[in-house]
């Protein structure tokens, strides 16, 4: 169902936050910059701010995120507006309810930039204060849950207040420019269609690598880890958007609808098609447990039993502290028969590459002969698309994109109700693995015992 009636307003609690700070405020200057910010916005918060605190903390948000610009920030100052108060008090939402009204908005966006322990109260008092009438939206931030039973809770407590086609589950990933493109790329060009399948393709590699450890968040890796973190959402969405059929269309259920249909046909995952890891040095950081078991690293093997992709391993590997930071996908092609030239074939011949971050590029593996008397052969890719560093100038940002997206009420690029619960599905047998966690040295490829997955 098609719900596209724009919201003429944002309110986003949390405004004083660490989420509000990096992101929000530089996307809603964007916006602004673009000419998009034609409504009020009004920021919540529990600090004891005032206004004009609020504006300060923008400003310096701006400045160091977004690009300080003087005329959008006029824009975007002009617009905003802020409410301090307990959100476990009534009379926080009764106040916010007639802002509203002030602001003459019957259609509001909620956006929750704020732990997820604090929704069920704050889509409580939304409701009982009239705040989620007809038209209203809900935008809430991932983690959906750190389980598929929590998935669920949570699920039951938006629905309380706000239908599904009202609900905007963000997974910031969706928004990237490269994310997007790789799903262009694949179902714009025809070339493409007669090798996407088992007969050709003999395994899909995606990688999402980091350079770094935990940062200092030692506390919350121990409550997510690396499946939590990143695998039962970026990459499993990324998974579907690879393995999926052509959809009818771009409106947002036609695409989520073969997303779905991916994920349910998932293989369960078995022991052996698992590998966990932990980075020497973990176990010191702030907040961690001297003997916690939590991953750092997982590769895993996943199967799609589809007509498409019946036996074509799926290969996902993620991990902290590795020798670089990039994400990309590889989807390897079979090798042309050696008949007509017998030299030996390396593991990566023929591939189709599609790099995610830290830049984005699109490749396809070929080869060809080497200059000389002899008919040898050398590896070689053509590049389709070569650019910067995510974030170029004229570029969508990720939550530019997905604001603007859930104020239209586009649900292209946000997670459904179904999507998620499958995905933690997928994932649950998993987050108590008996499987052993393998130590490995920072600025490692991981540990050795994941070579195994990675050969397919």
């Amino acid at each position: 169902m098609r719900n596209r009636t724009r919201s003429d307003s944002l309110v986003f609690f949390g405004a004083s936050g660490d989420l509000a700070y990096k992101k929000i405020f530089p996307a809603l200057l964007a916006m602004a910059r673009r000419g998009k910010l034609d409504f009020p916005v009004i920021g919540m918060g529990r600090s004891g701010w005032t206004r004009d605190q609020l504006v300060e903390r923008a400003r310096a948000s701006v400045t160091e995120y977004g690009g300080f610009d003087a005329k959008a920030f006029a824009t975007l100052e002009s617009r905003l507006k802020y409410l301090d108060g307990d959100y476990n008090d009534v009379q926080t939402f009764e106040q916010l309810r007639a802002i509203l009204a002030q602001c003459d908005s019957t259609r509001p966006a909620h956006y929750l930039a704020i732990p997820p322990s604090v929704f069920p109260g704050v889509i409580e008092k939304l409701h009982v204060a009239s705040c989620t009438r007809e038209g209203a939206r809900v935008i809430v931030e991932k983690p959906f849950g750190r389980d598929l039973e929590s998935a669920r809770s949570l699920n039951d407590t938006l629905h309380r207040a706000f239908p599904e086609d009202h609900i905007f589950r963000i997974d910031h990933y969706l928004g990237k420019e490269a994310v997007q493109n790789m799903l262009y790329f694949r179902f714009a060009n025809a070339f493409l269609e007669p090798i996407w399948n088992r007969h050709y393709v003999s395994k899909v590699v995606i990688t999402m690598a980091e350079n770094f450890g935990v940062k200092g968040r030692g506390k919350f890796y121990e409550e997510a880890g690396v499946v939590r973190d990143v695998i039962q959402n970026h990459l499993l969405q990324i998974v579907s958007y690879l393995a999926m059929e052509a959809p009818a269309g771009t409106y947002a259920d036609a695409i989520r609808d073969e997303q779905i249909k991916v994920l349910r046909n998932i293989r369960p995952i078995k022991p052996e098609d698992l590998v966990l890891g932990q980075f020497s040095g973990y176990r010191k950081e702030p907040g961690v447990d001297p003997a916690s078991r939590v991953p750092t690293f997982a590769a895993l093997r996943l199967f799609v039993d589809s007509w498409r992709w019946e036996g074509v391993p799926f290969i996902v590997r993620a991990g902290k502290a590795l020798e670089a930071t990039q994400t990309e996908v590889v989807v390897e092609l079979r090798h042309a028969p050696p008949v007509v030239f017998s030299e030996d074939t390396p593991e990566r011949s023929n591939y189709i590459r599609f790099r995610l971050a830290p830049n984005v590029a699109i490749g396809i593996g070929a080869r060809a002969k080497r200059g000389g008397d002899e008919m040898v052969g050398a590896p070689i890719e053509l590049s389709v698309v070569e650019e910067g560093v995510q974030g170029a100038e004229g570029r969508l940002g990720d939550y530019e994109r997905l604001l603007g997206d859930a104020m239209e009420g586009d649900a292209t690029l946000f997670a459904r109700q179904d999507i998620v619960e499958t995905a933690w599905s997928i994932v649950e047998p998993i987050l108590g693995s008996d499987n052993p966690v393998h130590e490995y040295e920072p600025g490692s490829v991981g540990p050795t015992e994941a070579d195994r997955i990675t050969a397919g």
